[in-house]
C-alpha cells in the first residue's frame, strides 16, 4: 500500500502527460480545421444559452448538496450552502484537485453541520454524480455498444451497481460512525451520536441526473454552435459526453478533469465527426464551463456581501 501511495503522484503525471500528448497530436493534425471554424449569430446565441444552462447546472448541484445535508437532519441554511458550493467549485482547478471539497466541508461546519457529516456529504456527492453519469450513458449508449460490443455495457452496469450500493444508507451510516470514532479518538472526548441517513438518497440522485442532463444540453448547444446535428446523433453525443465527463471526474490527472474529458470525447466521437470539429467543441465547452463556474462564484460572493 505504501508503494502504491508513492506511485500515485507519478501516475497522475503519466495520465496528464498522455492526455496532453494525445490532444497535441490531434491538434497538430487538424489545426487548420480548428482555425477555419467561424461563428455566426446563431452560433453565438447557442453558446450564450449553453453558458446560462451550465450555470444553472451548477446551481442545481449546489441544491443537491444542500439536500444531502438536510437528509442527515443537519440544521443548515440551504440557500447559504448553495452560495458556498458555487464559491468553492472554482477551486477544483487548483493543484491537488481537493480544495473545493475542503472548502465545502469548512462551509458546512460553519453552517452548523458536524465535521463527520459534512465530510460524508462531500464524499457522497461525487458518488451520486458518477451514478447519474452511468445511468445517462446506459440509457443513450446504443451507438457506443454497437461500436465497442456488449462487454462495454456489462462493465457499465457492474460499475453502476457498485456505485448505487456504495450510497446505501447502511454503508453511509457505517462511514458516519467510523468518522465519529476517529474524531473521538483524535480529540479524546465523548463523541456525539452521529446523524443517520434514514432512507436511500433517491431525490439527490434524481437531482444529480438533472445536473448531468443540463451539462449535456450545454454540450449539445456548444456542438450546435459549430455544426448541425441530426436527431439520430443526439443519443451518441449525450452518451459520449456523460462517459467523458465521468472519466474526467474519476481519473486522476489535471485539476478539474482538464485533458481527460477532452481526450475521451475525441476518442468516442472522432469516428463519427471530424476530429477537428470535436476538438473545437471540447475546447469551447471547457471555456464555457470555466466561465460558468467563475460567474457562479462571483454572483454568490456578491450576494453574500450584499446580505452581510
Amino acid at each position: 500500500m505504501k508503494q502504491l501511495g508513492r506511485l500515485k503522484p507519478f501516475l497522475r503525471w503519466i495520465i496528464l502527460g498522455g492526455t496532453l500528448f494525445f490532444l497535441g497530436s490531434v491538434l497538430q493534425q487538424h489545426w487548420q480545421k480548428v482555425v477555419s471554424i467561424r461563428l455566426d449569430g446563431a452560433g453565438w446565441a447557442c453558446l450564450t444559452i449553453a453558458l446560462g444552462i451550465t450555470l444553472l447546472a451548477h446551481i442545481c448541484a449546489g441544491g443537491v448538496w444542500s439536500r444531502l445535508l438536510q437528509n442527515f437532519h443537519q440544521p443548515v441554511n440551504g440557500i447559504w450552502l448553495v452560495q458556498a458550493y458555487l464559491q468553492t467549485t472554482i477551486a477544483k482547478y487548483l493543484p491537488g484537485n481537493v480544495w473545493h471539497y475542503y472548502g465545502r466541508v469548512t462551509a458546512a461546519t460553519k453552517a452548523g453541520a458536524t465535521v463527520e457529516t459534512a465530510t460524508v456529504s462531500v464524499l457522497l456527492e461525487p458518488l451520486l454524480m458518477a451514478a447519474a453519469a452511468l445511468l445517462v450513458t446506459l440509457l443513450c449508449s446504443q451507438s457506443i455498444v454497437a461500436r465497442y460490443g456488449a462487454p462495454a455495457m456489462l462493465l457499465q452496469w457492474a460499475c453502476l451497481s457498485a456505485v448505487l450500493a456504495s450510497v446505501h444508507p447502511r454503508i453511509i451510516n457505517l462511514l458516519v460512525r467510523l468518522l465519529g470514532r476517529l474524531k473521538q479518538t483524535a480529540t479524546k472526548t465523548v463523541a456525539e451520536t452521529p446523524f443517520r441517513l434514514d432512507k436511500y438518497p433517491l431525490l439527490p440522485l434524481i437531482g444529480e441526473i438533472g445536473f448531468l442532463l443540463l451539462r449535456g444540453v450545454g454540450f449539445l448547444l456548444t456542438f450546435l454552435a459549430l455544426s448541425p446535428v441530426l436527431p439520430n446523433q443526439l443519443p451518441l453525443l449525450m452518451s459520449a459526453f456523460s462517459l467523458a465527463w465521468l472519466l474526467g471526474l474519476v481519473v486522476p490527472g489535471a485539476p478539474g478533469g482538464i485533458g481527460v474529458f477532452e481526450a475521451t470525447a475525441i476518442a468516442l466521437l472522432g469516428q463519427t465527426f471530424s476530429p477537428g470539429l470535436i476538438l473545437s467543441v471540447v475546447a469551447l465547452y471547457r471555456l464555457i464551463s470555466i466561465l460558468a463556474e467563475a460567474i457562479g462564484a462571483a454572483l454568490a460572493w456578491f450576494d453574500t456581501q450584499r446580505l452581510a
